[in-house]
Protein backbone atom coordinates (compact mmCIF):
# COMPACT_ATOMS: atom_id res chain seq x y z
CA UNK A 1 0.00 0.00 0.00
CA UNK A 2 1.32 3.58 -0.98
CA UNK A 3 0.00 6.22 1.62
CA UNK A 4 -0.96 9.04 -0.70
CA UNK A 5 -0.53 13.13 -0.12
CA UNK A 6 -4.10 13.27 0.87
CA UNK A 7 -3.21 10.64 4.15
CA UNK A 8 -5.31 7.80 3.02
CA UNK A 9 -3.87 4.12 1.73
CA UNK A 10 -4.22 3.55 -1.74
CA UNK A 11 -3.02 0.39 -4.03
CA UNK A 12 -0.48 0.74 -6.67
CA UNK A 13 0.26 -1.63 -9.16
CA UNK A 14 3.83 -0.37 -9.50
CA UNK A 15 4.08 -0.44 -5.53
CA UNK A 16 8.02 -1.94 -4.85
CA UNK A 17 8.31 -2.81 -1.12
CA UNK A 18 8.79 1.42 -0.63
CA UNK A 19 6.37 3.17 1.80
CA UNK A 20 6.58 6.78 0.99
CA UNK A 21 5.14 9.60 4.17
CA UNK A 22 3.92 12.73 3.45
CA UNK A 23 5.54 15.87 5.81
CA UNK A 24 2.63 17.49 6.92
CA UNK A 25 1.97 21.29 6.71
CA UNK A 26 1.98 23.00 10.00
CA UNK A 27 0.28 26.35 11.03
CA UNK A 28 0.44 28.06 14.24
CA UNK A 29 -0.55 31.90 15.10
CA UNK A 30 -0.06 33.86 18.42
CA UNK A 31 -1.61 37.10 19.37
CA UNK A 32 0.16 39.42 21.35
CA UNK A 33 -0.89 42.48 23.49
CA UNK A 34 2.09 43.42 25.08
CA UNK A 35 2.20 47.02 25.02
CA UNK A 36 6.32 47.04 24.51
CA UNK A 37 7.43 45.83 21.08
CA UNK A 38 10.52 43.91 22.76
CA UNK A 39 8.04 42.08 25.17
CA UNK A 40 5.08 41.58 21.80
CA UNK A 41 7.71 40.11 19.40
CA UNK A 42 8.92 37.52 22.04
CA UNK A 43 5.65 36.50 23.28
CA UNK A 44 4.81 35.95 19.99
CA UNK A 45 7.55 34.39 18.48
CA UNK A 46 7.45 32.06 21.68
CA UNK A 47 3.99 31.23 21.36
CA UNK A 48 3.78 30.56 17.99
CA UNK A 49 6.95 28.16 17.66
CA UNK A 50 6.34 26.24 20.74
CA UNK A 51 2.72 25.51 18.91
CA UNK A 52 4.63 24.62 15.64
CA UNK A 53 7.11 22.79 16.61
CA UNK A 54 8.79 22.24 13.06
CA UNK A 55 11.44 25.02 11.28
CA UNK A 56 9.17 27.87 10.00
CA UNK A 57 9.41 27.96 6.36
CA UNK A 58 6.89 31.53 6.62
CA UNK A 59 6.07 34.18 9.03
CA UNK A 60 3.45 36.64 8.63
CA UNK A 61 2.90 39.11 11.04
CA UNK A 62 0.40 41.74 11.43
CA UNK A 63 1.24 44.84 13.81
CA UNK A 64 -0.92 47.71 15.18
CA UNK A 65 -1.12 50.81 14.08
CA UNK A 66 -0.18 51.95 17.68
CA UNK A 67 3.49 50.84 17.13
CA UNK A 68 3.85 53.38 13.89
CA UNK A 69 7.05 54.84 15.68
CA UNK A 70 8.86 51.43 16.40
CA UNK A 71 7.74 49.90 12.63
CA UNK A 72 11.60 49.97 11.75
CA UNK A 73 12.57 47.57 14.47
CA UNK A 74 10.12 45.40 14.12
CA UNK A 75 12.11 42.65 11.34
CA UNK A 76 15.33 42.83 13.33
CA UNK A 77 14.11 42.00 16.69
CA UNK A 78 12.13 38.99 14.44
CA UNK A 79 15.41 38.30 12.58
CA UNK A 80 16.94 37.57 16.47
CA UNK A 81 14.41 35.29 17.01
CA UNK A 82 13.25 32.97 13.60
CA UNK A 83 15.77 31.16 10.94
CA UNK A 84 17.55 32.94 8.58
CA UNK A 85 15.57 30.76 6.31
CA UNK A 86 12.29 31.82 7.34
CA UNK A 87 10.40 34.29 4.97
CA UNK A 88 8.82 37.08 6.35
CA UNK A 89 6.25 38.96 5.22
CA UNK A 90 3.60 41.42 6.94
CA UNK A 91 1.98 44.94 7.18
CA UNK A 92 0.73 47.19 9.86
CA UNK A 93 -3.18 47.61 10.39
CA UNK A 94 -5.68 49.28 11.72
CA UNK A 95 -7.16 46.39 13.77
CA UNK A 96 -5.16 42.69 14.51
CA UNK A 97 -6.71 39.16 14.47
CA UNK A 98 -5.16 36.42 15.84
CA UNK A 99 -5.03 33.85 18.40
CA UNK A 100 -5.27 34.31 22.16
CA UNK A 101 -3.09 32.40 24.93
CA UNK A 102 -6.14 30.56 25.65
CA UNK A 103 -6.64 29.01 21.75
CA UNK A 104 -10.11 32.00 21.37
CA UNK A 105 -9.85 34.17 18.11
CA UNK A 106 -9.94 37.89 18.48
CA UNK A 107 -10.22 41.15 16.80
CA UNK A 108 -8.15 43.83 18.39
CA UNK A 109 -9.25 46.85 16.68
CA UNK A 110 -8.33 49.69 18.74
CA UNK A 111 -5.30 48.60 20.96
CA UNK A 112 -1.79 47.68 20.53
CA UNK A 113 -1.64 44.07 18.92
CA UNK A 114 0.66 41.58 17.36
CA UNK A 115 -0.11 39.00 15.37
CA UNK A 116 2.33 36.38 14.24
CA UNK A 117 1.90 33.05 11.92
CA UNK A 118 4.52 31.07 11.39
CA UNK A 119 4.12 27.94 9.04
CA UNK A 120 6.09 24.93 8.29
CA UNK A 121 5.74 23.88 4.72
CA UNK A 122 7.51 20.58 3.87
CA UNK A 123 7.27 20.57 -0.22
CA UNK A 124 6.92 24.20 -0.72
CA UNK A 125 8.95 26.94 -1.77
CA UNK A 126 8.39 30.44 -1.06
CA UNK A 127 9.25 33.62 -2.11
CA UNK A 128 9.56 36.99 -0.73
CA UNK A 129 8.56 39.78 -3.37
CA UNK A 130 8.40 44.00 -3.36
CA UNK A 131 6.92 45.95 -6.12
CA UNK A 132 6.35 49.56 -7.12
CA UNK A 133 4.13 50.64 -9.22
CA UNK A 134 6.52 51.76 -11.55
CA UNK A 135 8.01 48.38 -12.46
CA UNK A 136 4.97 47.17 -13.42
CA UNK A 137 4.71 46.31 -17.04
CA UNK A 138 1.84 47.56 -19.32
CA UNK A 139 -1.49 45.41 -19.63
CA UNK A 140 -0.61 44.25 -22.93
CA UNK A 141 2.93 42.89 -22.22
CA UNK A 142 3.08 39.31 -22.64
CA UNK A 143 3.11 36.91 -19.51
CA UNK A 144 7.12 36.55 -19.51
CA UNK A 145 7.02 40.34 -18.69
CA UNK A 146 4.84 39.55 -15.37
CA UNK A 147 6.81 36.58 -14.45
CA UNK A 148 10.27 37.88 -14.67
CA UNK A 149 9.02 40.85 -12.43
CA UNK A 150 7.70 38.17 -9.83
CA UNK A 151 10.49 35.93 -10.28
CA UNK A 152 8.45 32.54 -10.06
CA UNK A 153 7.54 29.66 -12.96
CA UNK A 154 4.09 29.59 -12.92
CA UNK A 155 4.45 25.59 -14.03
CA UNK A 156 3.95 24.57 -9.97
CA UNK A 157 0.96 27.47 -9.98
CA UNK A 158 2.14 29.16 -7.64
CA UNK A 159 -0.44 30.77 -4.86
CA UNK A 160 0.10 34.25 -3.45
CA UNK A 161 -0.63 36.46 -0.65
CA UNK A 162 0.03 40.11 -1.28
CA UNK A 163 -0.05 43.36 0.97
CA UNK A 164 0.19 46.67 -0.15
CA UNK A 165 0.43 50.30 0.83
CA UNK A 166 -2.96 52.37 0.04
CA UNK A 167 -1.43 55.15 -1.00
CA UNK A 168 0.68 54.00 -3.95
CA UNK A 169 -0.85 53.29 -7.25
CA UNK A 170 -0.49 50.13 -8.84
CA UNK A 171 -2.56 47.67 -6.92
CA UNK A 172 -5.12 46.65 -9.58
CA UNK A 173 -2.58 46.24 -12.15
CA UNK A 174 -0.69 43.97 -10.95
CA UNK A 175 -3.70 41.84 -9.72
CA UNK A 176 -4.86 41.63 -13.43
CA UNK A 177 -1.30 40.91 -14.35
CA UNK A 178 -0.79 38.17 -11.41
CA UNK A 179 -4.18 36.68 -13.03
CA UNK A 180 -2.85 37.10 -16.62
CA UNK A 181 0.87 35.20 -16.14
CA UNK A 182 0.07 32.29 -13.54
CA UNK A 183 -3.99 31.28 -14.64
CA UNK A 184 -5.61 28.76 -12.04
CA UNK A 185 -3.44 30.89 -8.82
CA UNK A 186 -5.09 32.38 -6.28
CA UNK A 187 -4.31 35.61 -4.46
CA UNK A 188 -5.53 36.40 -1.10
CA UNK A 189 -4.30 39.82 1.04
CA UNK A 190 -5.03 43.78 1.87
CA UNK A 191 -3.65 47.34 1.60
CA UNK A 192 -2.09 47.72 5.05
CA UNK A 193 -4.49 50.54 7.54
CA UNK A 194 -4.11 52.60 10.53
CA UNK A 195 -2.48 55.86 9.30
CA UNK A 196 -4.30 58.80 7.42
CA UNK A 197 -0.94 59.92 5.71
CA UNK A 198 1.59 58.64 2.81
CA UNK A 199 4.74 56.97 3.81
CA UNK A 200 3.71 56.26 6.76
CA UNK A 201 2.40 53.24 6.10
CA UNK A 202 4.86 49.72 6.63
CA UNK A 203 5.14 46.98 4.41
CA UNK A 204 7.53 44.34 5.70
CA UNK A 205 9.10 41.67 3.32
CA UNK A 206 12.64 40.04 4.80
CA UNK A 207 14.96 42.17 5.72
CA UNK A 208 13.34 45.61 4.48
CA UNK A 209 10.76 48.10 5.68
CA UNK A 210 8.90 49.90 2.86
CA UNK A 211 6.55 52.80 2.70
CA UNK A 212 4.95 52.23 -0.44
CA UNK A 213 4.39 49.83 -3.01
CA UNK A 214 3.39 46.02 -2.80
CA UNK A 215 5.18 43.20 -0.56
CA UNK A 216 3.57 39.85 -1.15
CA UNK A 217 4.92 35.88 -1.14
CA UNK A 218 4.71 33.34 -3.67
CA UNK A 219 3.89 29.77 -2.20
CA UNK A 220 4.69 27.16 -5.04
CA UNK A 221 4.40 23.18 -4.75
CA UNK A 222 2.24 20.83 -2.32
CA UNK A 223 -0.13 23.78 -1.09
CA UNK A 224 -3.50 24.26 -1.86
CA UNK A 225 -5.35 28.13 -1.18
CA UNK A 226 -8.75 28.05 -1.05
CA UNK A 227 -10.93 31.14 -0.48
CA UNK A 228 -14.45 32.83 0.76
CA UNK A 229 -14.98 36.46 -0.26
CA UNK A 230 -17.77 37.64 1.54
CA UNK A 231 -19.15 40.67 0.22
CA UNK A 232 -22.06 41.49 2.79
CA UNK A 233 -24.80 42.38 0.76
CA UNK A 234 -27.88 40.70 -0.49
CA UNK A 235 -29.38 41.51 -3.90
CA UNK A 236 -33.02 43.42 -4.35
CA UNK A 237 -34.97 43.50 -7.15
CA UNK A 238 -34.06 41.53 -10.36
CA UNK A 239 -31.09 41.39 -12.33
CA UNK A 240 -31.03 44.21 -15.41
CA UNK A 241 -28.93 44.23 -18.91
CA UNK A 242 -26.69 47.02 -19.09
CA UNK A 243 -27.96 48.34 -22.55
CA UNK A 244 -25.71 51.50 -22.98
CA UNK A 245 -22.71 52.09 -20.97
CA UNK A 246 -19.81 54.28 -21.09
CA UNK A 247 -16.10 53.83 -18.47
CA UNK A 248 -17.72 53.82 -15.26
CA UNK A 249 -21.41 55.24 -16.19
CA UNK A 250 -24.25 53.34 -16.80
CA UNK A 251 -26.62 55.16 -19.28
CA UNK A 252 -29.29 52.59 -19.60
CA UNK A 253 -30.54 49.55 -17.96
CA UNK A 254 -32.66 47.16 -20.11
CA UNK A 255 -33.18 50.38 -22.64
CA UNK A 256 -34.75 52.01 -19.73
CA UNK A 257 -33.27 55.56 -17.50
CA UNK A 258 -31.28 53.84 -14.41
CA UNK A 259 -32.80 56.54 -12.41
CA UNK A 260 -35.83 55.44 -13.38
CA UNK A 261 -35.38 51.91 -12.49
CA UNK A 262 -33.79 52.90 -9.41
CA UNK A 263 -36.81 54.73 -8.18
CA UNK A 264 -38.92 52.06 -8.92
CA UNK A 265 -37.19 49.02 -7.82
CA UNK A 266 -37.37 51.65 -3.92
CA UNK A 267 -40.91 52.16 -4.03
CA UNK A 268 -41.06 47.96 -4.18
CA UNK A 269 -39.04 47.68 -0.89
CA UNK A 270 -40.06 47.59 2.30
CA UNK A 271 -39.74 50.79 5.02
CA UNK A 272 -36.97 49.16 6.75
CA UNK A 273 -34.85 48.18 3.23
CA UNK A 274 -36.11 51.64 2.01
CA UNK A 275 -34.43 53.27 4.79
CA UNK A 276 -31.17 51.22 4.38
CA UNK A 277 -31.16 52.12 0.83
CA UNK A 278 -30.61 55.89 1.64
CA UNK A 279 -27.23 55.16 2.70
CA UNK A 280 -25.96 51.34 1.69
CA UNK A 281 -26.80 51.05 -1.65
CA UNK A 282 -24.38 48.83 -3.77
CA UNK A 283 -24.44 47.65 -7.50
CA UNK A 284 -23.67 44.14 -7.99
CA UNK A 285 -21.74 42.92 -11.50
CA UNK A 286 -22.11 39.97 -12.72
CA UNK A 287 -19.26 37.70 -13.20
CA UNK A 288 -20.46 34.56 -15.25
CA UNK A 289 -22.27 35.83 -17.81
CA UNK A 290 -23.47 32.53 -19.25
CA UNK A 291 -25.09 31.22 -15.15
CA UNK A 292 -28.67 32.54 -15.33
CA UNK A 293 -29.15 30.95 -11.91
CA UNK A 294 -27.21 33.56 -9.71
CA UNK A 295 -26.65 33.43 -6.24
CA UNK A 296 -24.20 34.77 -3.85
CA UNK A 297 -20.46 34.36 -5.10
CA UNK A 298 -21.35 35.36 -8.29
CA UNK A 299 -21.44 39.08 -7.99
CA UNK A 300 -18.67 41.57 -7.18
CA UNK A 301 -19.92 44.04 -5.30
CA UNK A 302 -18.85 47.94 -6.21
CA UNK A 303 -19.89 51.29 -4.68
CA UNK A 304 -23.00 52.96 -6.17
CA UNK A 305 -20.94 56.91 -6.79
CA UNK A 306 -23.77 58.91 -8.11
CA UNK A 307 -26.48 59.53 -10.31
CA UNK A 308 -26.83 62.25 -12.42
CA UNK A 309 -30.66 63.78 -12.41
CA UNK A 310 -30.41 65.79 -15.73
CA UNK A 311 -29.70 62.25 -17.85
CA UNK A 312 -31.07 59.88 -15.49
CA UNK A 313 -27.47 58.47 -15.59
CA UNK A 314 -25.52 56.27 -12.42
CA UNK A 315 -22.18 56.61 -11.79
CA UNK A 316 -20.89 53.37 -10.26
CA UNK A 317 -17.05 52.12 -8.79
CA UNK A 318 -16.10 50.11 -11.72
CA UNK A 319 -15.96 49.99 -15.27
CA UNK A 320 -19.29 48.82 -17.11
CA UNK A 321 -19.89 47.44 -20.83
CA UNK A 322 -22.67 47.18 -22.65
CA UNK A 323 -24.32 43.80 -22.37
CA UNK A 324 -23.27 42.92 -18.72
CA UNK A 325 -25.82 42.70 -15.87
CA UNK A 326 -26.27 44.23 -12.86
CA UNK A 327 -28.58 43.75 -9.83
CA UNK A 328 -28.88 46.82 -7.02
CA UNK A 329 -27.88 45.01 -3.55
CA UNK A 330 -28.13 46.17 -0.03
CA UNK A 331 -25.57 45.58 3.01
CA UNK A 332 -26.27 45.80 6.43
CA UNK A 333 -25.12 43.76 9.68
CA UNK A 334 -27.70 41.14 9.77
CA UNK A 335 -27.07 40.96 5.89
CA UNK A 336 -23.38 40.61 6.07
CA UNK A 337 -23.85 37.48 8.84
CA UNK A 338 -25.84 35.15 6.71
CA UNK A 339 -23.68 36.15 3.74
CA UNK A 340 -20.61 34.77 5.58
CA UNK A 341 -22.62 31.99 7.31
CA UNK A 342 -23.82 31.19 4.25
CA UNK A 343 -20.81 30.87 2.36
CA UNK A 344 -19.10 29.11 6.11
CA UNK A 345 -21.38 26.30 5.45
CA UNK A 346 -21.09 25.71 1.58
CA UNK A 347 -17.03 25.49 1.72
CA UNK A 348 -17.88 22.92 4.88
CA UNK A 349 -19.88 21.16 2.43
CA UNK A 350 -17.80 21.01 -0.76
CA UNK A 351 -14.30 20.44 1.30
CA UNK A 352 -15.95 17.17 3.62
CA UNK A 353 -13.49 14.50 1.59
CA UNK A 354 -10.58 17.26 1.52
CA UNK A 355 -8.08 16.73 4.67
CA UNK A 356 -8.48 19.39 7.48
CA UNK A 357 -7.12 22.72 6.58
CA UNK A 358 -3.71 23.85 8.17
CA UNK A 359 -4.60 27.12 8.61
CA UNK A 360 -6.43 30.42 7.41
CA UNK A 361 -5.86 34.91 7.20
CA UNK A 362 -8.38 37.09 7.59
CA UNK A 363 -8.30 39.97 5.91
CA UNK A 364 -11.39 42.24 6.97
CA UNK A 365 -12.81 45.80 6.29
CA UNK A 366 -11.86 48.71 8.75
CA UNK A 367 -15.78 49.17 8.20
CA UNK A 368 -16.75 45.03 9.32
CA UNK A 369 -15.57 44.17 12.89
CA UNK A 370 -17.42 46.06 15.62
CA UNK A 371 -18.92 49.09 14.39
CA UNK A 372 -20.97 47.31 12.01
CA UNK A 373 -22.04 44.22 14.44
CA UNK A 374 -21.66 46.30 17.87
CA UNK A 375 -19.95 43.15 19.04
CA UNK A 376 -16.74 42.14 18.68
CA UNK A 377 -14.94 39.12 16.86
CA UNK A 378 -17.94 38.24 15.21
CA UNK A 379 -16.36 37.41 11.71
CA UNK A 380 -13.74 35.38 12.91
CA UNK A 381 -15.70 33.55 16.09
CA UNK A 382 -18.22 33.17 13.21
CA UNK A 383 -15.16 31.06 10.93
CA UNK A 384 -14.55 29.01 13.71
CA UNK A 385 -18.23 27.71 14.31
CA UNK A 386 -17.49 25.88 11.41
CA UNK A 387 -13.90 25.61 10.45
CA UNK A 388 -12.87 24.70 14.35
CA UNK A 389 -9.33 24.22 15.58
CA UNK A 390 -7.42 26.17 12.37
CA UNK A 391 -5.05 28.69 13.66
CA UNK A 392 -5.85 31.73 11.63
CA UNK A 393 -4.06 35.35 11.78
CA UNK A 394 -4.88 38.58 9.81
CA UNK A 395 -5.62 42.22 10.32
CA UNK A 396 -8.16 45.05 9.03
CA UNK A 397 -7.29 46.32 5.76
CA UNK A 398 -8.07 49.49 3.58
CA UNK A 399 -9.16 47.29 0.90
CA UNK A 400 -9.17 43.66 0.76
CA UNK A 401 -7.73 41.10 -2.07
CA UNK A 402 -9.66 37.92 -3.27
CA UNK A 403 -11.22 36.26 -5.96
CA UNK A 404 -14.90 36.86 -7.09
CA UNK A 405 -15.80 34.80 -10.70
CA UNK A 406 -12.26 33.73 -11.60
CA UNK A 407 -10.30 37.08 -11.37
CA UNK A 408 -9.05 38.36 -8.60
CA UNK A 409 -10.08 42.23 -6.83
CA UNK A 410 -9.77 44.84 -4.78
CA UNK A 411 -13.08 45.28 -2.35
CA UNK A 412 -14.58 47.43 -0.09
CA UNK A 413 -16.51 46.25 3.42
CA UNK A 414 -15.29 42.63 2.84
CA UNK A 415 -13.81 39.82 4.65
CA UNK A 416 -11.48 37.47 2.41
CA UNK A 417 -10.20 34.28 4.07
CA UNK A 418 -7.48 32.36 2.45
CA UNK A 419 -7.53 28.66 3.89
CA UNK A 420 -4.09 27.02 3.16
CA UNK A 421 -3.80 23.11 3.18
CA UNK A 422 -1.40 19.80 1.59
CA UNK A 423 -2.94 18.76 -1.97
Amino acid sequence: MLLSKDGDNRTNSNYKGEIVLMAQMQWANALSTRPSLEAAVADAVERAASLLKAPADLALVFISSAFTSEYPRLLPLLQERLSETTVIIGCGGGGIIGMTQEGQMQELENSPALSLTLAHLPGVSVKGFHVVAEELPDLDSPPDTWIDLIGVSPANQPQFILLSDPFSSGINDLLQGLDFAYPGSVTVGGQASGSSMPGRSGLFCNNRLYRSGMVGVAMSGDIVLETIVAQGCRPIGKPYVVSKGERNIVLELDERSPLEVLRDLIESLSDADRQLAEHSLFIGVVRNEFKQDLEQGDFLIRNLLGVDPKVGAIAIGDRVRSGQRIQFHLRDAQTSAEDLEWLLQRYQKQTQAHPTAAGALMFSCLGRGEGLYGQPNFDSQLFSRYLSDIPLGGFFCGGEIGPVGGSTFLHGYTSVFGICRQP
